[in-house]
């Protein structure tokens, strides 16, 4: 493994941090959250046009700039610096790989192209809050039990006609914290078919002007992140994919891991940052006659904040090589964000504890990451039980005899 990252991956980093650091300040931020869509499209479109952004990880045959995982993550590490409120996480981490593996020759060709240059956006919506189970974060998905489990609750789909080989169904439900759902051109919803005794969840593909859908933007923690309600009153919706059968809860998973790995991406660039922006305001920031930086107590804690901080990019630098360990890296970043945010807003003294204040921002961030995506303690744990640390796995979830009592071998 060569750890070095190429003159291209380097260019990519450089360019985008040029970039966010001229229009994406953090009054430009708060700004843009704050406008209807909850980003800046202006510069949505110049990320796309100039850098390719969207579609930076799509092939070439489909519009895609046809780069990996590498250059995503090293995107998402600079978004994550500047706090970006933008439909990326959304459509080119969650949406776009399912599209990817799921859809039929023809999905792909009318719908990755425009996700691709920007001008189409699209996210995923599962029923409740149980995006980070759905996306098998914190524990296997197979059960199906984040999507309802077939019973009453979640989205419910039926087929419109009795022809099997139509793809036109109408589904019935309600989902709740679908990120950027307000305003993506095209959601995948996850719904189950099938009722009780055979059922089984299955993705369709939902037009933001289908009579029927329902959409309203909650009020989020977080901003830069903005997150909705979808209700589904007999909207028509068409399969993703052709196969009846497809192993939805399988491609789930992959798209989890790889957004894993992106969001710890994201976390180590907003820690980095905040970590920076609060050893230059301990630098001049003076008490009892000298900068608070020069006390000991002072540097040893940014001490420890810049060996966690470190940490946690080694973690989701090697995660976006080996996208399997994506889920205990971002367990590192999340909580690296969140101890550098918290000592930011302590170090910045009694300004910091205004609500208004940038340190805020960061300080949200790593709240929100956790409870879309978290607990910490559960992304450990389940990457715990995936690697067989106590014991065997299976994908039902349960766990086989502890270590405890069969021995941990080396």
């Amino acid at each position: 493994m060569d750890a070095a990252f190429t003159v291209e991956q380097d260019e990519i980093r450089r360019t985008l941090r040029e970039l966010l650091a001229k229009r994406c300040g953090p009054d430009e931020v708060k700004s843009a959250v704050r406008t209807t869509a909850g980003y800046d499209p202006d510069l949505w479109r110049q990320l796309a046009e100039q850098i390719g952004l969207p579609g930076l990880a799509l092939p070439a045959a489909y519009g895609g700039v046809g780069c990996g995982t590498v250059e995503l993550a090293l995107a998402c590490e600079e978004t994550g610096r500047a706090l970006l409120p933008s439909p990326l996480l959304a459509t080119a981490v969650l949406a776009a790989p399912l599209i990817a593996a799921l859809g039929t020759d023809a999905q792909r060709a009318d719908l990755l192209p425009p996700v691709a240059d920007g001008t189409l956006t699209a996210t995923l919506a599962v029923p409740g809050s149980g995006l980070s189970a759905a996306l098998a974060l914190t524990g296997d998905n197979a059960a199906g039990e984040w999507a309802g489990g077939g019973r009453s609750g979640g989205v419910q789909a039926r087929r419109t006609a009795a022809d099997e080989r139509d793809g036109s169904w109408t589904l019935y439900g309600e989902a709740e914290q679908v990120l950027d759902g307000h305003s993506a051109g095209l959601l995948l919803v996850a719904a189950h078919t099938g009722g009780f005794a055979r059922s089984r969840t299955l993705l369709f593909l939902v037009r933001a002007d289908a009579p029927g859908l329902v959409r309203v933007r909650q009020t989020a923690l977080d901003e830069t992140r903005p997150q909705a309600r979808i209700q589904l009153r007999d909207v028509g919706g068409e399969l993703l994919g052709a196969d009846y059968a497809a192993d939805v809860p399988a491609a789930l998973s992959e798209a989890g891991r790889t957004a894993a790995v992106m969001l710890a991406a994201e976390a180590v660039g907003a820690a980095s940052h905040a970590l920076e922006r609060t050893v230059d305001y301990v630098k001049t920031r003076e008490q009892f006659g000298r900068a608070i930086g020069s006390f000991q107590a002072v540097k040893h804690r940014l001490a420890d904040l810049y060996v966690q901080v470190q940490a946690a990019r080694s973690a989701a630098y090697y995660a976006a090589w080996d996208p399997a360990t994506g889920g205990l890296a971002l367990a590192h970043a999340v909580e690296a964000l969140r101890a550098t945010a918290g000592e930011a807003v302590q170090m910045h003294g009694g300004i910091g504890f205004t609500w208004e204040h940038d340190a805020h921002l960061y300080f949200k961030r790593a709240a929100s990451d956790e409870l879309l995506f978290g607990p910490v303690h559960r992304l450990r744990d389940h990457a715990a039980q995936v690697a067989g640390l106590f014991g065997t796995f299976d994908t039902s979830g349960t766990s086989g005899t502890s270590g405890a009592k069969q021995g941990v071998t080396a």
